[in-house]
């Protein structure tokens, strides 16, 4: 049976993955529409022939990345738990120690380590395309760097959320995701409070802008826009990246707005400042907020279905799984499993309400600077930056796109109305 099982999801994976490579580099229709060919949405009037044909190779091989690797993850839970190997974690850490909190850390590191050892090659493999398209310029050392700090932060917070979860699964065995989601809203508020104080500085380093005239100029925005901003953030990215970003995070007196070097040393300033005014547009019309709401609603939905499911699928095959019951630890791969492909069904929805959230952004800078130009060369930079694909596949964009797409972005601003006009 194991056997069996095991044989039929690799063969499963391995259709799928040939289905997406064909659908991404031969069967997707990614030209642009002939209403907007010669416009400055079109990659041709601002990109190079070599640009074009780097952004088209980058972009398809990022997202066919993207599509094996999340099946991949589910695979990788699967075998844990088909193999015996979820078992077998829980017999050790019971072997070591009597009390539940250190059974729990020995369990989670081993399935921490595995996991990580296993996911370790694509995530090399990205990094390697990356390098190789001079997207990245992080060295292997430092990228390694990131990766256990990465792998500590997320075993630290893994360890506290499945305490907390099996201790509510040991307490009520109906009730415990409606539990479990209470108490997931403090939590995920504290982690959007201290994230950029204390985990963003573990990656990078964080400082005031160092040009001050253009952080006048940012903070003159700002006042405009009724924002209560006293500085404005710098990040240095460019010895591990050439992309530009800036970003609003965290939340209260903690939120900052975040400025890459690379964003500073590549654009103009009136550039600079549409992009500023796109970052401030989130904060006026609540976007971070709203996006709290959100992901709440999903978590508790999400909650529900995952114990109904669990339930379902442990009572009938639980024995084959040899997972015993709901809250046995062993069952940790199986929630994971269930967790991650209802995250991934649900993005679709999510990345819609993103996407109507950052055009709101973008109309919003474009009305507030007044300079339709500053944002088209803007956006041209970004794609050119980034080796961006300007109209990407369909699925593409549904599944992993959180903003318009350039031809998107673009377009809009070439037809839309300023103070200027």
């Amino acid at each position: 049976m194991v056997r069996k099982w095991a044989g039929r999801a690799i063969i499963l994976y391995i259709l799928y993955a040939a289905a997406m490579y064909w659908y991404i580099f031969c069967g997707a229709d990614t030209t642009i529409p002939e209403a907007l060919r010669g416009t400055a949405a079109d990659p041709a009037t601002f990109l190079n022939a070599r640009e074009l044909k780097l952004s088209e190779e980058y972009s398809g091989l990022r997202n066919f990345i993207f599509f094996v690797s999340t099946p991949y993850e589910w695979l990788l839970y699967f075998f844990i738990l088909l193999f015996g190997f979820s078992k077998a974690f829980e017999k050790s850490s019971m072997a070591v120690s009597r009390r539940k909190a250190i059974r729990t850390g020995i369990y989670l590191f081993w399935l921490s380590v595995i996991s990580y050892l296993a996911l370790f090659p694509i995530s090399f493999i990205g990094y390697r395309m990356s390098k190789s398209y001079h997207i990245s310029t992080q060295s292997f050392t430092s990228w390694m760097k990131d990766g256990v700090i990465e792998f500590w932060v997320n075993f630290g917070m893994m360890f506290i959320i499945v305490s907390v979860l099996y201790w509510l699964m040991k307490k009520s065995v109906k009730k415990w995701w409606l539990y479990a989601w209470m108490l997931s809203i403090p939590f995920s508020l504290f982690l959007m409070f201290v994230q950029p104080v204390l985990i963003d500085p573990l990656y990078n380093e964080f400082y005031p802008l160092k040009n001050k005239e253009l952080e006048t100029e940012i903070l003159a925005l700002a006042s405009q826009a009724e924002i209560p901003a006293e500085h404005v953030y710098e990040v240095n990215m460019a010895e591990k990246t050439n992309a530009l970003n800036a970003y609003v995070t965290g939340i209260g007196s903690n939120s900052r707005i975040v400025l890459w070097d690379t964003t500073l040393n590549k654009l103009k300033e009136d550039e600079i400042l549409f992009i500023m005014a796109h970052e401030m547009a989130h904060y006026v019309e609540k976007h971070i907020y709203i996006g709290i709401a959100g992901y709440l609603g999903l978590t508790l939905i999400g909650l529900w279905l995952t114990s109904k499911i669990m339930n379902f699928i442990i009572g009938r095959w639980g024995h084959q799984l040899k997972v015993r019951s709901v809250d046995s630890i062993s069952s940790l791969p199986l929630f994971l499993l269930i967790t991650s492909v209802l995250l991934f069904a649900s993005s679709p929805l999510s990345n819609y309400v993103s996407r109507y959230q950052e055009t709101r952004a973008d109309r919003y800078a474009i009305e507030m600077t007044g300079d339709k130009e500053s944002a088209i060369t803007t956006f041209q930079e970004l794609t050119r930056s980034g080796l961006s694909q300007v109209n990407p596949p369909f699925l593409v964009k549904w599944l992993r796109y959180s903003h318009p797409t350039m031809l998107e972005r673009i377009s809009t601003v070439e037809n839309a109305d300023t103070k200027g006009d």
